[in-house]
């Protein structure tokens, strides 16, 4: 219950509940405290067994944590066997390096398809004609302006 608080953090309430509450007065309050907490579990779990109840025999796994957006989106993509073919099959170093390579100049691996990104798709642009940033028309490193890292 009291994962994030340290030690030092647990002192300062301590002494903050004895300067409040005196210490006569502390032990009668802990109960009270105690006992509302526990008057609180006890109807939250009760609560909880009733929807479970009235949703039917269906949804006898169903856990209230799934109700959080992100808890529900990492159990769909950890479970879903769908989404683990597919993930599966997208190489995303694969595809960046290729793109890498392109803007670079690099020729491109032989096993992505002319399709994908491979040598064909660069070599027309989306006219069907040359590529206008084939290596052999980029500019020199000479006429280039100069890289200003603070302009960026």
């Amino acid at each position: 219950m009291f994962n994030d608080i340290g030690a030092l953090e647990l002192v300062v309430l301590v002494v903050l509940a004895v300067l409040v509450f005196g210490p006569d007065k502390l032990p009668k309050v802990i109960q009270d405290v105690s006992g509302f907490i526990r008057k609180i579990r006890d109807f939250s779990e009760n609560a909880k067994h009733d929807i479970r109840s009235e949703l039917g025999p269906e949804f006898k796994d169903f856990e209230f944590e799934d109700l959080n957006p992100k808890t529900f989106i990492r159990k769909q993509l950890t479970e879903n066997e769908d989404l683990k073919e597919i993930r599966s099959s997208f190489d995303l170093k694969k595809e960046i390096n290729d793109v890498a390579d392109a803007v670079n100049g690099h020729e491109p691996d032989a096993s992505v398809p002319a399709g994908v990104g491979g040598a064909a798709s660069r070599a027309e642009g989306p006219g069907g004609g040359t590529d206008l940033l084939k290596k052999g028309d980029r500019p020199d490193q000479a006429d280039r302006p100069p890289f200003d890292a603070d302009a960026t």
